[in-house]
């Protein structure tokens, strides 16, 4: 088992970054609460699947992350928080982190729901948007090298990507052999998958704002082509009216004809 990890360059830079300092108070004091409250509180506020369908309890998909199933639960997974989160909040920004965060976090909330729809049992704790946060680092420094320290004692030296890959194999191996630790393993790969899918394909707001941006000016290109071509058409229909117009005369005209010569001369106005 991995009790603790920590990087060998994490250590020593410029100390702790602002969201994840706010993220590690907000977790604290949640655990606090729950000393406090007791059980009612992770039933009001823990992910629970059924509810969130029969209820429609949507904030637990949001709360849940900040609940703990004790005090070395909440430990590991704000330390790996803390080793993992402040380069990613460097290079980012703090909103842009908070918003990837939240995103993993509710992604793993949104998947393991649609995996067990139909539990009542709670689930509590960070660790879908740490592993989120994880999967970010993995992606952006792949050979960046970690020191895991099983049980405390043992040092072993990976690199990034291999202890993403890892934690893969160990949510996915347990989540589908049905392991009775108690762990929601599919929420962990949940958050993996979301922020993955996140980093490849470009989900970050600034991208889908200049998508957006991009594809509006094409359809506006697109409709302005199309009005241009209408346009033709009808002039040359026009053209067509006009002739006959010279050769019988106007009186002579079809009522289809002399209407079409009315509406015409309405949009031809409206185009000058």
């Amino acid at each position: 088992m991995v009790s603790a990890y920590r990087t060998q360059w994490s250590m020593g830079r410029s100390g702790i970054t602002d969201m994840v300092k706010n993220l590690l108070i907000a977790n604290g004091v949640v655990y606090m609460l729950q000393l406090v409250v007791g059980p009612r509180m992770i039933l009001a506020f823990g992910l629970i699947p059924r509810w969130i369908w029969s209820r429609f309890f949507i904030w637990q998909l949001v709360s849940y992350m900040f609940l703990h199933g004790g005090f070395f639960h909440l430990v590991i997974n704000m330390y790996a928080l803390w080793v993992f989160g402040g380069e990613i909040e460097r290079m980012w920004g703090p909103r842009a982190f908070l918003r990837y965060y939240f995103i993993t976090g509710i992604g793993a909330g949104v998947i393991h729901t649609l995996i067990t729809p139909l539990s009542t049992i709670p689930t509590i704790g960070a660790s879908g948007a740490v592993l989120g946060v994880l999967t970010a680092f993995a992606v952006m420094f792949p050979d960046r090298e970690i020191t895991l320290l099983l049980f405390f004692i043992l040092p072993v030296r990976m690199r990034a990507r291999t202890l993403a890959f890892l934690f893969v194999g160990m949510s996915l191996f347990s989540g589908v052999m049905g392991s009775a630790d108690g762990v929601a393993h599919f929420a962990h790969l949940g958050g993996m998958l979301v922020g993955y899918l996140y980093m490849k394909q470009d989900w970050k707001i600034e991208s889908l704002k200049r998508r957006f941006g991009d594809w509006m000016r094409k359809r506006r290109m697109k409709v302005h082509m199309q009005k241009e071509e209408d346009l033709e058409k009808l002039k040359r229909l026009v053209d067509q009216v006009l002739d006959k117009a010279n050769e019988v005369g106007m009186e002579n005209l079809t009522r289809d004809e002399k209407l079409l010569l009315r509406r015409a001369s309405k949009i031809f106005n409206k185009e000058e």
